[in-house]
């Protein structure tokens, strides 16, 4: 039997580590099954949903030409749309309300109402044409030259601060140690 992405096979869990479990398919080859897939729920303990020598369902996600497949438990698992959790698009993780958030004790200061800097202290301060709240500045995608050379410079001016504050405790360049 061929491993093709996409296809759905049984495998029996062999190992369980921190990071996910590793399955033995049905051609003796193994895949690893990524904590990140194998619920919908977050998991935190591997070891309370799946245990070794358990049967399961997999998908295979990928097959890299070293040989390695990533294989899912929670796409293998056909449910119809509606009862998929819904997460708004780009969103990742839900971690819950962050503080000073809505429910977290009122309005932020300085925002909508606040007479802050940003907000305008009236009906109109804060909303998308009011000009007090923030503005989206999209940015174009940067390049491995440019990126690479802002890390060069941060590195140098980083090392020159350090090279200085060094020179200081040791009283100065040329300073003779005793």
């Amino acid at each position: 039997m061929s491993i093709e992405v996409g296809s759905k096979v049984q495998g029996k869990v062999t190992g369980i580590t921190h990071f996910g479990a590793f399955v033995e398919l049905p051609n003796g080859k193994t895949g690893l099954v990524h904590i990140s897939e194998v619920a919908d729920s977050y998991v935190k303990d591997i070891n309370e949903v799946l245990t070794v020598g358990q049967e399961v369902t997999v998908k295979i996600l990928n097959v890299e030409t070293d040989g390695k497949i990533g294989l899912s438990i929670k796409k293998a698992v056909d449910r119809p749309v509606s009862e998929r959790p819904e997460r708004p698009a780009g969103e990742r993780f839900s971690r819950g309300p962050r503080p000073g958030g809505p429910g977290q004790g009122g309005p932020r200061p300085g925002g909508p109402g606040q007479g802050g800097p940003r907000g305008g202290g009236g009906p109109r301060g804060g909303g998308p044409r009011g000009g007090g709240g923030r503005r989206e500045v999209r940015r174009e995608p940067e390049t491995f030259d440019t990126l690479m050379s802002k890390f060069l410079k941060d590195s140098d001016e980083r090392l020159t601060t350090l090279k200085r504050q060094t020179d200081s405790k040791r009283g100065g360049r040329g300073a003779k140690r005793g």
